[in-house]
């Protein structure tokens, strides 16, 4: 009479245990990926629950082994919920210090480098080089004409031929 199994016997401990496993190598990757073993063991879990309201109704139906093991596919989804909650909480504490503190970083750069239209050009002038340096400041051009430039190397060109 105790012949059958219950139906999360081989499902809820599959869960239980991919979700330890993918719980323990998702802790190297910074708790990005714990959130799928988390969501494995809750699966897990409520399946295994499922089953064990079912034994409890009826207990003459199912096996005492199927329900050892859904019994223990409950512990071992339950520790995998805790493990995998508290990666996922660890990962976003992380990701919410590092975040403030690098905005915190990029407003205060922000704050210590604006700067008036007077302080983004500085004028240096090497003299050294110069034959008379009254002559040196001349009035400024935004252009450069460069047919008065041809014209007059094209002018000393010529004198220098005659």
């Amino acid at each position: 009479m105790h012949s059958s199994k219950l139906a999360a016997d081989p499902l809820a401990l599959v869960l239980g245990i991919l979700s330890l496993v993918l719980g323990i190598a998702g802790c190297c990757c910074y708790g990005i990926t714990a959130i799928i073993p988390l969501v494995l063991a809750i699966v897990g879990l409520v399946s295994a629950n499922k089953s064990l309201r079912e034994y409890r109704e009826n207990p003459q139906a199912f096996s005492p082994q199927s329900a050892s093991n859904v019994n223990t596919a409950k512990v071992l989804n339950i520790i995998g919920i805790v493990i995998n909650g508290f990666v996922v909480l660890i990962s976003v504490v992380i990701i919410a210090f590092y975040g403030t503190m690098l905005s915190s970083e990029i407003f205060e750069e922000i704050r210590n480098n604006s700067r008036t239209t007077d302080d983004y050009y500085e004028i240096e002038v090497d003299t050294s080089n110069t034959k008379g340096h009254e002559n040196y400041f001349k009035e400024e051009q935004d252009s450069i004409n460069i047919d008065d430039l041809l014209q007059k190397q094209t002018e000393k060109v010529t004198l220098e031929i005659n």
